[in-house]
C-alpha cells in the first residue's frame, strides 16, 4: 500500500513539448491577425473624429455667414433693392447700388471679426483668426487643425457668392466644404 501512494504522489503533470509549441504557435496567429486587423481600425477611427470635427467647425462658420447679408450694398434686411438689381419702373423700384467688387471681397476698411456684416467679409478667414464674440482663435479649439475661408463670385452676373470652406486635419487630409449664397 505505501508503494502505490508512492507513485501517485511522485506523477507530476505537465505540458508536452508538442504541447507547448502548438500553443505558441496558435498564440503567435492570433498576436498577427489582431496587429493586422484591430490595431489599424484604431486609426481609421481618428480619422473619423478628424473629419466630424472638420465638419463641425465647417458648419459652425457657415451657420454664421448664413445669418449676415448678401452684400455691404445690399439692405441689411434682404429684400428690395438688393445689390446689382435692375430697375422696375412698373413696381416703382429704383436700382440697387451695384455689389462689392470682386478684387475687394473681404473685411471692409475698420471692419474686425466681431462686426463682420456681410458673406464676404468672411474672405480670408483662417485659423489664426479670432472666433466670434471671443478672444480665442480656431487654432486655440481646433489644435493642428487648418482653416481658410475663400468668398468668390462663381458667375460674372453678382447673384451669387460660392463660399469655399477648406479645413485640413492634424492628418493632413484637406476637407473642402462649398456653399452658394444667392442674392435676394
Amino acid at each position: 500500500m505505501a508503494a502505490n501512494s508512492l507513485n501517485s504522489s511522485n506523477s507530476i503533470k505537465g505540458f508536452t513539448l508538442i504541447e507547448l509549441v502548438v500553443g505558441m504557435v496558435v498564440l503567435s496567429i492570433a498576436l498577427v491577425m489582431l496587429s493586422s486587423m484591430l490595431f489599424p481600425q484604431a486609426d481609421r477611427a481618428a480619422d473619423t473624429l478628424h473629419r466630424v470635427r472638420s465638419a463641425e467647425l465647417a458648419h459652425s462658420i457657415l451657420n454664421e455667414i448664413w445669418g449676415k447679408r448678401y452684400d455691404q450694398n445690399t439692405n441689411a434686411n434682404g429684400g428690395v433693392p438688393a445689390c446689382g438689381a435692375a430697375a422696375r419702373a412698373d413696381l416703382g423700384l429704383p436700382a440697387g447700388l451695384d455689389c462689392t467688387d470682386a478684387a475687394n471681397l473681404g473685411p471692409d476698411t475698420g471692419e474686425v471679426r466681431n462686426t463682420f456684416n456681410d458673406v464676404d467679409d468672411y474672405h480670408g478667414l483662417s485659423e489664426t483668426s479670432n472666433m466670434l464674440n471671443s478672444s480665442d482663435t480656431y487654432l486655440s479649439q481646433y489644435i493642428n487643425y487648418q482653416l481658410s475661408v475663400a468668398v468668390t463670385y462663381p458667375n460674372a452676373d453678382r447673384n451669387s457668392k460660392l463660399v469655399t470652406i477648406d479645413v485640413t486635419t492634424p492628418r493632413g487630409e484637406v476637407i473642402t466644404y462649398n456653399a452658394i449664397r444667392s442674392n435676394y
